[in-house]
């Protein structure tokens, strides 16, 4: 009898716990979503380590409207052809979650074009008033302690020249080129009127700040048009965009243009085109937390529980997004 009774408890307890899941699942799913913010592409509207809670429901039912920052899935990620595992794939398990803001709606026509020399985007024809972009310079820095990242920047270099036969005059500059990559240094927004111990986005070590001949911070100030040398033009019927601040689409009833607030800083549709409707997963309302930070809330507490409270930007908790 009290092995009947304990297996069907089981059994109960087990359907129960399943059920929970499965709620919870959906919630989370179709209901709404936690996101925590990786880059700098939103900079200053949106800065590393804050967390956001997005409506995801909306999203299923009414279309996003223009300026809204939305979340979607990568669209360069390759999706299974086997429609299970891609229904799983968009849905549950699959792409990270990219978060940029909505310039153009299905139906819009977008042309992107550089006057006095600063990027300008024009809606059916109207110029756009964007006082969201970031009016702030940024600053590139060493991840890193710097003398180690030229020195393996350095060895990068040598390896590259006996690999392909570059002439070793070359040396110095693709040292320079390796070490101010990605993979070594990062940019931030600056307040060039404040110190570095005073910034109010993120902490600055001096000693990891790319500088000048002068010991200036080397600076890319705002409306910087984005270089055009590494760019390679896409073009289909009358739109094309290259990865630059000239562009031209017209959207059709199932895709949107989407940029970045920080334009220096941001792989969007200027990059890789229109984005498909099926792809956007929820529209960011609040901001919830906002901390210096990349690492996991509770391994960063563990791993800092002094340094970990003042890191955190409380003047930004707690605030409704637009």
């Amino acid at each position: 009898m009290i092995k009947k009774f304990w297996a069907w408890a089981t059994a109960t307890n087990t359907r129960e716990i399943i059920t929970l899941l499965t709620i919870v699942l959906l919630i989370r799913t179709f209901g709404f979503g936690l996101y925590e913010v990786p880059t700098t592409s939103m900079e200053t509207t949106m800065l590393c380590g804050e967390r956001f809670f997005a409506d995801k429901l909306t999203p299923l039912f009414k279309s996003p409207k223009r300026l809204d920052i939305i979340s979607f899935n990568a669209p360069n990620y390759t999706y299974s052809t086997n429609p299970v595992m891609k229904f799983i794939q968009e849905y549950f398990w699959g792409p990270v979650n990219w978060t940029k803001r909505v310039i153009g709606v299905p139906g819009d026509k977008i042309h992107g074009v550089i006057e006095d020399g600063k990027p300008v985007v024009y809606v059916n024809g109207q110029k756009l008033d964007e006082p969201y972009i970031n009016k702030y310079p940024l600053v590139k820095m060493f991840k890193d302690d710097p003398a180690i990242a030229i020195k393996r920047a350095q060895q990068q270099a040598r390896s590259e020249i006996a690999r392909s036969h570059i002439d070793s005059r070359y040396y110095p500059l693709i040292v320079e080129q390796i070490a101010s990559s990605s993979e070594y240094a990062l940019t931030r927004s600056y307040d060039p009127s404040k110190s570095f111990e005073d910034q109010p986005f993120y902490r600055f070590a001096d000693s990891r700040i790319f500088k000048d001949e002068q010991g200036k911070p080397l600076l890319i100030g705002p409306g910087t048009p984005l270089p055009k040398e590494h760019s390679e033009r896409h073009q289909e019927g009358n739109n094309y965009w290259d990865g630059t601040d000239e562009y031209y689409v017209e959207l059709d009833d199932h895709h949107y243009w989407v940029m970045g607030d920080n334009r220096l800083g941001s792989w969007d549709s200027r990059f890789w085109g229109p984005l498909d409707a099926h792809q956007i997963r929820g529209k960011i309302l609040f901001r919830i937390i906002s901390r210096d930070g990349t690492d996991w809330l509770l391994l960063d507490l563990l791993k800092h529980p002094i340094d970990f409270w003042a890191r955190m930007r409380w003047s930004r908790f707690f605030q409704c997004m637009h």
